[in-house]
């Protein structure tokens, strides 16, 4: 009778065991993400080398979510810069790939190849707040050699095909993909709160002008529509402010949701770029107009000599087009 329980005892340590190995598949399962290249890339061993990267990192970022860690980068092999720049996202907000399997064409690029339109929902921990919309997309880079450079958070794929395709102002296609990796680099360093990406990308000489609707008093008893007010500040100015937001903010959200780009019809390295922006931190939120007139001169190099934001409405109106700023309100 002893033996019979004893028996019965190590059956149901054996089940046991069996089911929590189950469960631990089961939840592995459930992170891994399988990315697959449709087109775009005819070397098969490039190819792979890509979807399997893409694969590990991907699997490596939920499996991290689930089990509320950091991420882990020593079986992705990443550069210092990749591995330095998502600890940072990460820092600002968690987040997970929403997809198990990922089929997408790889894009071309001057320098490499990229994987757009990867799904992300982002998780902030606690009872951080992260606003409304917590879907994101991300686009990653990789060099000639399959090597991954980059992650970053991209503007959408419409307004990436509505720049590349339909901008005449634009004719050399390499510079148009050049110009928006930027653009979406420099949304990401906000939302990573890098302020050394910042720093290295505003000239020295860079201009900020930011402005505010400000409320006008009656006058003989007639009320006043309300007007904007531009406050202008340096490089040093705006960083020192920008440092304070970061350190006192836990989370910073910066959305894109139209794009215009503009070519300087003399200064051919320059380029205005007029975004609708969105912009969320702890307790704050607002939406207007920025613009950034580019330098394209180094290409490995670019830098921002004029950044403007106002908002999008005034007196309960959308800005009118020839208010808002642009290239040629600038001397170059």
């Amino acid at each position: 009778m002893a033996g019979n329980n004893k028996i019965m005892i190590l059956m149901k340590k054996m089940l046991s065991l069996f089911f929590l190995l189950a469960m631990c598949s089961f939840v592995y399962a459930g992170n891994t993400v399988n990315v697959v290249i449709s087109d775009g890339l005819d070397n098969q061993i490039l190819k792979d080398k890509i979807e399997k990267k893409m694969s590990l990192l991907l699997s490596e970022i939920n499996e991290a979510q689930a089990s509320q860690r950091n991420l882990n980068f020593e079986k992705l092999a990443l550069s210092p810069s990749v591995t330095r720049s998502l600890s940072m996202l990460w820092e600002n907000t968690p987040f997970m790939c929403s997809e198990s399997e990922i089929v997408e064409r790889c894009l071309e690029t001057g320098s490499g190849y990229q994987i757009r339109n990867i799904p992300l929902e982002m998780k902030p921990r606690g009872d951080r707040p992260y606003n409304d919309n917590e879907y994101q997309e991300a686009v990653v880079s990789f060099n000639k050699n399959g090597d991954l450079e980059s992650f970053y958070l991209s503007i959408s794929m419409n307004l990436y095909l509505e720049v590349i395709k339909s901008n005449l102002e634009l004719t050399d296609l390499r510079r148009r993909q050049l110009i928006l990796d930027y653009v979406e680099q420099f949304r990401t360093a906000y939302n990573q709160k890098d302020l050394g990406f910042l720093e290295q990308v505003f000239s020295d000489d860079a201009l900020i002008i930011t402005g505010k609707v400000v409320k006008r008093a009656p006058m003989d008893g007639i009320k006043m529509p309300d007007k904007i007010t531009y406050k202008k500040q340096d490089k040093q100015q705006y960083l020192g402010n920008l440092k304070r937001v970061f350190a006192t903010n836990q989370t910073i959200k910066v959305t894109f949701d139209e794009i215009e780009v503009m070519r300087h019809p003399v200064n051919v390295d320059f380029y205005g770029v007029t975004l609708h922006q969105g912009y969320s931190s702890d307790n704050y939120h607002d939406d207007g107009f920025l613009f950034l007139l580019w330098d394209f001169s180094d290409e490995s190099h670019p830098q921002i000599h004029v950044r403007t934001w106002q908002p999008d409405r005034l007196n309960n109106q959308r800005l009118p087009k020839d208010e808002i700023f642009k290239l040629s309100d600038f001397d170059i």
